[in-house]
């Protein structure tokens, strides 16, 4: 999954995004200001956008419009220093998923940031299952025909994101973009091997699904009787 964090202050935003990456596993990029993260937002797609309200250039109320005009579905948690209910009704209105008001503990940044993604994708639930496969999110564990599969982190979050797609071909570029940051270019040359890992410890627990290369066109996770 891809996180932007929009926040100047350098030290404020360094911390956020090391927290969603180590404590999440996400894939973050980082925005000093609001001009910068409409331009982000224009270039990738994120599942969640973390935003300050205090920007230069342009303001995070007037990023957030801009989103929602252009019919911009991604979840929006606000960060700021203003806590007045009238401000905070005002953003959920302009189309705010969330806020945290701040200072706030970066565990509760963390696990708010996690709901808003399952959400973002019409999930209510910690775990997902396609077939044989279980995982949590949260425990960022992995079963197989009901037992534990141990994945390295690159490993779990492939296998997450086709888990969100269950039967669609993903792209290479795409499964990159969701999990790395835009220095994504320097691991397109591994992304095989990740591959070729999880689908050989997937092998070793069940039949029933199968993980595909389908060259030229991407990866796919799919029941065995369905693969081609």
């Amino acid at each position: 999954m891809r996180i932007l964090v929009v926040e100047d202050e350098a030290r404020l935003a360094e911390n956020i995004a090391a927290g969603l990456r180590e404590g999440a596993g996400y894939a973050v990029d980082v925005a000093r200001n609001g001009q910068d993260a409409l331009m982000l937002c224009g270039a990738a797609r994120y599942d969640l956008v973390v935003l300050d309200l205090m920007l230069p250039k342009v303001r995070g109320e007037e990023v957030l419009r801009r989103l929602r005009v252009e019919d911009d579905a991604t979840p929006v948690m606000i960060l700021t220093a203003v806590s007045e209910t009238r401000s905070t009704i005002e953003l959920l209105n302009l189309g705010a998923d969330d806020y945290m008001t701040k200072p706030f503990d970066l565990g509760e940044l963390i696990a708010r940031a996690r709901a808003l993604v399952r959400r973002g994708k019409g999930l209510r639930q910690t775990t997902v299952r396609f077939g044989p496969i279980t995982i949590n999110s949260s425990e960022q564990t992995v079963r197989v025909s009901g037992k534990d599969v141990a994945l390295s982190p690159t490993e779990y979050r492939v296998l997450e994101y086709l888990l969100h797609r269950p039967k669609t071909v993903v792209s290479k570029r795409e499964l990159l973009e969701h999990l790395y940051d835009f220095t994504w270019e320097h691991h397109s040359n591994v992304i095989e091997a990740h591959v070729s890992n999880l689908r050989k410890k997937l092998r070793a627990r069940t039949s029933e699904l199968v993980l595909e290369t389908l060259r030229g066109r991407g990866y796919r996770l799919a029941p065995e009787m369905e693969a081609r």
